[in-house]
């Protein structure tokens, strides 16, 4: 399990430095997430980390809003990852162990649209986004193992699709991209470029909402120095929220 110290600057990337003002333990980062695209904004915030993906039951309750759901369902990935640690005798006398969860939700007013079943329900779920605004929402949680300590956020983000057509949508489900995303597509995507305008969290749309993750991990004591706009840059040419201040996020701590 990867450990960095607390008591200097632990990795650099790009210029970004990873302090802390605590100098008296290590820490033990842990990924709750199988997803490329967090394991890949995680490594890219310089952070040393190991994965541990939460196996859990993602059925919405009966009336549960999909904000409430993306809250939810991050909450409990860490909370099912941490139980796995415990029953492998983790964490370590004398070491913090942060597990890292989260969840997006893709929702066109209260209809669910979750990872396509197979290709035809990607082309059904990409006809019915065309050229409309739906809402995603990504929940991030972080719990300390040491004591059951949990905060979460979620990040609600608005995108609006342009008018692609259906060669596009054909093409774009061939090519397999869609089907393991919520909504059926990836904002990101180079050629199929399915949005036309973001407000919100672009990040949050790809799946890790990184403003909220720095400002939870700096709650358990963990600063991030960097720049945000720089790093959603990498990925996207729709501008990062950070450039206009703070994203809107629903803040809720939680004990375990």
């Amino acid at each position: 399990m990867a450990r960095f110290s607390w008591r200097r600057n632990f990795r650099q990337q790009d210029g970004h430095a990873l302090t802390n003002e605590t100098n008296e333990t290590d820490i033990q980062l842990i990924l709750a997430s199988a997803s490329p695209r967090r394991r890949q904004f995680l490594a890219e915030l310089g952070f040393q980390f190991t994965v541990l993906a939460a196996d859990i039951d993602e059925t919405p309750l009966p009336g549960e809003a999909p904000v409430e759901l993306a809250r939810r369902l991050a909450e409990a990935k860490a909370q099912a990852v941490a139980r796995q640690c415990r029953e492998m005798g983790r964490p370590q006398p004398n070491a913090a162990t942060l597990v890292v969860a989260a969840d997006t939700v893709v929702a066109l007013g209260d209809v669910l649209l979750g990872k396509p079943e197979d290709e035809a329900d990607a082309t059904r779920m990409l006809r019915t986004l065309r050229g409309r605004p739906h809402q995603v929402h990504s929940g991030v949680s972080v719990l300390r193992l040491d004591d059951g300590q949990q905060r979460t956020r979620v990040n609600s983000t608005t995108v609006h699709m342009r008018h692609y057509s259906d060669a596009e949508i054909r093409a774009y489900v061939a090519s397999g991209d869609p089907l393991d995303k919520a909504g059926a597509y990836a904002i990101q995507h180079p050629t199929f470029a399915p949005a036309s305008r973001v407000e919100g969290c672009v990040s949050g749309v790809i799946g890790l909402p990184l403003a909220d993750l720095v400002a939870l991990l700096a709650d358990f004591g963990l600063a991030w120095q960097g720049s945000l706009p720089t790093l959603c840059g990498r990925h996207t040419s729709f501008p990062c929220c950070q450039l206009d201040g703070q994203p809107e996020s629903i803040d809720r701590d939680r004990p375990s």
